[in-house]
């Protein structure tokens, strides 16, 4: 059976030719040997509802209990203190969800509220002020904190709350044809303790898949460094951010959020449970609470509301979430996209392979050659995208690559396909429409092509 399918494979590849004039210049495109493990051995092969929520499938018997636990904790809805169920009280008492799962449903991708007044839905607010703290970090709006939280527990004033109306934009392709972009404008009401700051920025954050976070985290630094002179080309220049590691009190390089202002999954994760959910961590054992309400006669789950022991599992699970396979990946519109995507500057910042180092504290995600198609780099993403909202060394204008292996199953597992860093396109066509800044070149190539090649690329895309 395995050398039938060799078989067919090579059948395949030689039906599969670039355009060229005459036939001395055909040359076939194939796929890469190993291409379809886009997570190397942290890879499942599953296409369904579930296929953001397998473990990587090389873990010990005794890490995949770990997982099970951390997975509990992931999707088990918090409740208020004092409670019975006392390893999972202490919510809020500001909040945005209820559980990490209401916002990386199955495991996957938040979106952008269908309604007013909607929660719990993935999408939220940061609030700073110009400036920075003693570390670099972006200074929070003075009442309000770091994120507008619309939700409390009984007995508090819901902070906030916020609606979101849109106005078009037209991009127009070089055939003539049409897209009608949607511009996101947010508007903040229903404030529960005065004003926000009068110089306040807003910066819309909406909740990414959780897939192979500790792959990304074992990359070596020297790795993501390089990147920095590879994709110096076409206006491209990658930058690292370098952010405040508070466990070592030390700066680090930054990995995760959207403006790669974390420098690892364990305080990215302490970061969303005291912002999201209003929880407590060793990390993070402040709550979020506005300077005219007395904390101390407000209930707590305990200082902190997760113990170590039971945020580390959830720290393992969610380094050790397997990546699906690619599909259809020996398919000729695949790899004709595929070229195209290439050709047209898209590998400059989604580089496509990358190996992990031999050092990560997880054995399973060491020496894994992978193909997430990022750079982990701060780019300038041009005046469209900007927040405005500088996050250490990042600008207003600048957003970290996103990584795209998944992005086709986002709609099989969270019945949606809106992206960008707030869910503003509606597909992956509108997300390429949305690049600019060092993407011009590329988004501009992108349009010049025939509506075959067009869609070819998206189907590349969504192979991933």
């Amino acid at each position: 059976m395995r050398n039938f399918s060799k078989l067919v494979l090579v059948v395949c590849c030689f039906q599969l030719f670039s355009c060229s004039n005459t036939d001395a210049d055909y040359v076939a495109l194939t796929a890469e040997d190993g291409e379809q493990f886009s997570g190397g051995e942290v890879t499942v092969f599953n296409t369904s509802g579930e296929a953001f929520g397998f473990f990587a499938p090389n873990l010990s018997y005794d890490e995949q209990s770990d997982f099970g636990i951390g997975n509990s904790f992931f999707r088990q809805n918090w409740v208020t203190a004092p409670s019975s169920t006392t390893a999972r009280d202490g919510l809020g008492p500001f909040f945005n969800a209820i559980s990490c799962s209401s916002c990386h449903f199955k495991d996957g991708r938040g979106r952008p509220q269908y309604a007013d007044n909607e929660t719990g839905h993935g999408l939220l607010l940061r609030l700073s002020i110009p400036g920075m703290d003693a570390h670099g970090a972006a200074l929070p709006d003075p009442i309000y904190g770091g994120q507008l939280q619309d939700n409390a527990i009984l007995g508090q004033t819901t902070k906030g709350t916020y609606v979101i109306t849109y106005t078009p934009i037209v991009e127009t392709y070089a055939d003539g044809s049409t897209v009608t972009l949607q511009k996101p404008i947010y508007t903040i009401g229903n404030l529960g303790f005065g004003a926000l700051a009068s110089n306040v920025q807003v910066s819309p954050r909406v909740a990414n898949q959780v897939i192979g976070l500790g792959l990304l985290e074992a990359v070596p630094e020297a790795t993501v460094l390089n990147f920095i002179n590879q994709n110096n080309k076409n206006g491209i220049s990658g930058k690292a951010n370098y952010v405040y590691d508070i466990a070592t009190k030390s700066t680090k390089l930054g990995r995760f959020g959207w403006k790669a202002n974390q420098p690892n999954i364990r305080q990215q994760s302490a970061a969303a449970f005291s912002g999201d959910m209003g929880i407590t961590t060793s990390l993070f054992p402040t709550e979020n609470i506005p300077a005219a309400l007395n904390g101390s006669a407000i209930p707590n789950g305990g200082k902190p509301e997760i113990s170590d022991p039971n945020f580390d599992k959830v720290v393992f699970y969610t380094s050790t979430l397997a990546v699906p396979a690619r599909r259809n990946y020996t398919d000729a519109t695949v790899l004709a996209g595929k070229k195209t995507f290439e050709t047209i500057g898209c590998t400059s910042c989604h580089i496509p392979k990358m190996t992990t180092g031999s050092t990560h504290v997880v054995t399973a995600l060491r020496n894994q050659v992978i193909r997430p198609y990022t750079d982990m780099l701060l780019h300038d993403m041009g005046d469209a995208l900007a927040d405005n909202t500088p996050d250490f060394l990042a600008t207003g204008k600048e957003w970290r690559t996103q990584p795209l292996w998944g992005i086709g199953l986002i709609s099989t597992v969270n019945n949606h396909t809106f992206l960008m860093h707030d869910g503003r396109a509606k597909n992956v066509e509108e997300a390429i429409l949305w690049h600019g800044g060092e993407a011009d070149y590329a988004k501009s190539e992108y349009k010049k092509l025939t509506k075959t090649d067009r869609e070819a690329l998206l189907t590349f895309i969504n192979s991933l």
